[in-house]
């Protein structure tokens, strides 16, 4: 491939990265769903993992310390995460979902699989299915 198609090919991948979550922004204020696409990736990781600590989720939702520490206050005004102390390190914290922070999820989760149905309109098996070998072919080139 030429630097000139590589350039293309990361161009359209940006484009619809930044398309995708553009449109999951919208609808998620026309909803009036009470959190951004950020948090609402942290919650449903929060929801699908046992106590994690900072770090951890940190790293499953692709944010800085910095970035997920400002979710995660946010998210804690909203009474949707509580930290609580770590028990093998008194220096940092474990996230958790209140119960106000479950309801949420469970309310969610049907609305937000229809947003993404939306991007997946038009593509049929095969086409899922071609997308995401290539998709996981670039992620594991970059580990």
């Amino acid at each position: 491939m030429t630097q000139e198609q590589f350039s293309k090919y990361s161009f359209l991948l940006d484009r619809t990265a930044r398309r995708v979550k553009q449109y999951a922004q919208r609808k998620f204020k026309l909803g009036d769903f009470d959190l951004t696409v950020d948090q609402w990736i942290v919650m449903k990781n929060l929801s699908e993992n046992e106590l994690l600590s900072q770090s951890e989720l940190a790293q499953m939702v692709f944010k800085d310390q910095p970035t997920l520490t400002r979710i995660i206050d946010i998210l804690s005004k909203k009474g949707y995460v509580e930290r609580i102390p770590h028990p093998q390190d008194r220096r940092s914290f474990q996230i958790i979902l209140t119960e106000s922070g479950n309801t949420k999820v469970k309310e969610l989760k049907p609305k937000i699989s229809a947003i993404r149905e939306k991007a997946w309109e038009n593509l049929n098996d095969k086409d899922f299915e071609e997308f995401k070998r290539i998709l996981n072919t670039i992620y594991n080139n970059l580990e």
